[in-house]
């Protein structure tokens, strides 16, 4: 069986556990993680009073009156939106999704909802393609212009250090069998405020660590998962080459766990376990 190439870095091992081809300086996708960057935006917009978590989606787009779903409800997955916008493809679901298609869609946004808003918790990556366009329509700003502004700069991180088109020889992909790179889904569309950004794992590290640990931009903001009985505050993340689970403890264990494989179940099962262990270390 082949090793799956993995990176893993946290509180309790001094530097990265590296195993197979990963390269913890290397760019690779994360995924879902995306998402708490997402979140974290619309926190520092809301600080900032260009717009506040319970502004109605059609404040900032071009969306029919009346859907009664709010920022809010995007970044906190009760939107009623589905998953997956209509028309994806199981080769490259995200390659015809983009901003020209999620205009068009948000015209019809009421028809696309399966439930009221804030009735129940359905996971969906269009609600956070919505929320992106959103804060965009609001500050007058690209979505990874505010992430550089917003999120990074003030961890004391450079712009590039999360980006949804990283150098292609900083980039770090699976390879098949006989040898040849697996090419990625197209995620730098609509879907970019979703799951489509690169960053590498002592990058994704720093931010884990300032936005839960250090609080550096204040409590962690819509978009983080909360989970018992550590309690953990965490994310996680899967595309086609890759998955990531990126989670912290109050009494300051964290972990970072990047796999060049899709399963995201045994990549979230080695970041929990590293939590456990890291935290029967630490009161022993």
């Amino acid at each position: 069986m082949r090793t799956v190439p993995t990176c893993i870095l946290g509180s309790a091992d001094e530097n990265p556990i590296v195993t197979g081809a990963h390269d913890p300086d290397k760019y690779v996708e994360v995924g879902s993680f995306t998402k708490v960057v997402t979140g974290t935006v619309l926190q520092q917009l809301s600080a900032q009073g260009v717009l506040t978590p319970d502004d109605p989606v059609e404040r900032w787009l071009g969306v029919p009156r009346g859907t009664g779903i709010t920022l809010r409800h995007l970044a906190e997955h009760t939107s009623g939106l589905p998953r997956l916008p209509p028309g994806t493809s199981r080769r490259d679901p995200y390659r015809r999704f983009t901003d020209d298609r999620l205009r068009e869609l948000l015209t019809g946004l009421d028809g696309l909802a399966g439930a009221p808003a804030g009735q129940r918790e359905e996971y969906s990556n269009l609600g956070y393609a919505v929320l992106g366009a959103a804060l965009a329509a609001a500050s007058g700003q690209e979505y990874e212009e505010l992430v550089a502004e917003l999120v990074l700069s003030p961890l004391g991180l450079p712009p590039a250090a999360m980006s949804a088109t990283p150098p292609q020889h900083s980039r770090l992909l699976p390879t098949r069998w006989y040898g040849r790179t697996m090419k990625p889904w197209t995620m730098t569309g609509a879907v970019l405020p979703a799951g489509g950004l690169w960053a590498t794992p002592r990058t994704l590290a720093r931010v884990l660590t300032g936005l839960v640990l250090d609080r550096s931009l204040g409590d962690p903001a819509l978009g983080w998962q909360r989970t018992g009985p550590l309690p953990v505050i965490w994310h996680n993340g899967a595309t086609r080459t890759a998955s990531v689970f990126a989670g912290a403890v109050p009494d300051g264990r964290w972990t970072v766990v990047h796999r060049l494989s899709a399963d995201s179940d045994v990549t979230d099962q080695a970041g929990l376990d590293y939590l456990r262990t890291a935290r029967a270390q630490g009161e022993g």
